[in-house]
């Protein structure tokens, strides 16, 4: 029987384009791998993946009684999040846009191979 297990992160401070690389690597590798590939990644957006990743195997070994063997990256999913507007000053008294990104990361498990 196949069994989904997730793992959800918000509000995470880096933009949905960045955190997306790394999630694209992730997707359909088993979760040995999948560790061994954000631990090695020297990027921000591998760490948080990280994170999100290693909650989502502590979910599946303590509340599902799942063997971490097993278990391989389902689907790891980026959403865009809020955006926090900033305005930095311009030439001739006009003001510019800064829009800070947030992301939503999300991790589904599996225990089919």
């Amino acid at each position: 029987m196949e069994v989904k297990v997730r793992a959800l992160t918000k509000n995470v401070r880096i933009s949905p384009e960045k955190a997306r690389q790394v999630s694209r690597l992730i997707q359909g590798k088993s979760v040995q791998e999948a560790l061994a590939i954000v631990e090695l990644s020297p990027r921000k957006a591998a760490r948080l993946i990280g994170e999100t990743l290693r909650s989502a195997v502590a979910n599946a070994e303590n509340n599902m009684s799942l063997n971490r063997q097993d278990l391989s990256v389902h689907a790891a999913l980026v959403s865009p999040g809020p955006i926090m507007k900033r305005f930095r000053p311009k030439a001739r008294g006009s003001a510019g846009r800064i829009r800070k990104r947030t992301s939503h990361l999300e991790i589904v498990l599996t225990n089919n191979q």
